[in-house]
Formats: structure tokens, sequence, C-alpha cells
């Protein structure tokens, strides 16, 4: 099941239509619509992770709700983890990470 999918998912299953949590995220209807309609690949990882914050669930969750628990990590799964754990990362640790994602193709 695709995440939009399963997000849209979610939300029904809390009492919501997308107007409604979209008011409750604090974020546009359209920008909301546009998620659950269009996919989840080209939202940004904030309005994501805002959608995951209002429904009680983290992006792990969401991913294991996607494609269940025992998968390979996708480059969205990596570019995920960067954008929240990124600054905390050393520059060491960032090097490494470069380094071993460079070895992936």
């Amino acid at each position: 099941m695709e995440k939009a999918m399963v997000l849209e998912n979610l939300i029904k299953q809390r009492g919501y239509n997308l107007k409604s949590f979209a008011e409750k995220c604090n974020m546009p209807y359209t920008t909301l619509y546009g998620i659950i309609k269009k996919g989840v690949g080209k939202a940004s990882v904030d309005n994501i992770m805002k959608i995951c914050k209002n429904l009680d669930i983290t992006i792990e969750e969401l991913n294991d709700k996607t494609y269940g628990t025992n998968r390979e990590p996708s480059y969205e799964d990596v570019e995920l983890l960067i954008a929240r754990n990124g600054k905390r990362f050393s520059m060491e640790q960032k090097m490494e990470l470069i380094k071993l994602l460079s070895e992936i193709k």
C-alpha cells in the first residue's frame, strides 16, 4: 500500500476528513490534498512529519504500515533519517555516511 493511501486511511480512521485534518495540522487543505492524491514522494519532509505527528505515529511506523517490517531501507528512508538527525551528526559521521552512500549503486 502506498504511503499516501496509508495516511488517508489513518486520517479517516481517526474521524477526520481531509479539510478538518489539514486544519488540525495547520497546513493548507490544498497541500494535504496534493500529498494524498499525488503521493508522498514530492512532499516536503516537514509536511510528512507534521502529518505523522498529528496522527500520533512516527515516520518509522508509517514505513512499517506501508511496507511491513522486513524490508530493505529505501533512499527515501535514508533521506528522512538525514533530514531528522543530520544536524546532530558529527563531521566524521557525515563523512562516513557519504562514503557509505557512494558505495551503494
